[in-house]
């Protein structure tokens, strides 16, 4: 499906564009708000998004990334945050109270805090941004209902 796979293609450059930002920045933020967000385009509508506006414009970069990860994709939740040899990693999960052993997260990992947490964010809209139709491997077959045979044991 060539749908899905422009916007693969668009999460690509957009996680690779926060790789490679020495800084967050109000166009970065505005680009992929503009890109991957429909529910804040929405709710821009009515108001309730102007608190992050707000946020790029004060340069509150973290919780303008944490809020715009709120907004979105609210079934997400922050897991984990570490820091280590100097780069921060962003874990997020669908199941933040399960072990981290059995927990399927997407992570994001930058220098920058609140970029960390947009790589994080960009990887799990790719998985739940684009709904295509599942496929099962197992064939559906209908019952036939005139070769029916009882196997219960009444005895």
């Amino acid at each position: 499906m060539a749908f899905a796979a422009d916007y693969e293609v668009l999460y690509d450059r957009l996680d690779e564009e926060l790789r490679l930002a020495p800084r967050p920045a109000a166009d970065l933020f505005a680009k992929i708000i503009g890109c991957v967000c429909t529910r804040i385009s929405l709710l821009g509508r009515s108001g309730k998004a102007d608190p992050i506006g707000r946020m790029i414009e004060a340069g509150a970069w973290v919780d303008a990334a944490l809020a715009v990860l709120e907004l979105e994709l609210p079934a997400w939740k922050l897991r984990r945050l570490v820091y280590d040899s100097g780069e921060w990693l962003c874990s997020l999960s669908r199941q933040p109270t399960l072990p981290i052993e059995l927990d399927d997260t997407v992570d994001g990992r930058h220098e920058k805090l609140p970029l960390a947490v947009l790589r994080a964010f960009i990887e799990a809209r790719q998985r739940t941004g684009i709904a295509e139709p599942k496929s099962s491997g197992v064939p559906q077959l209908q019952p036939d209902l005139a070769d029916a045979i009882c196997c219960d044991n009444f005895a």
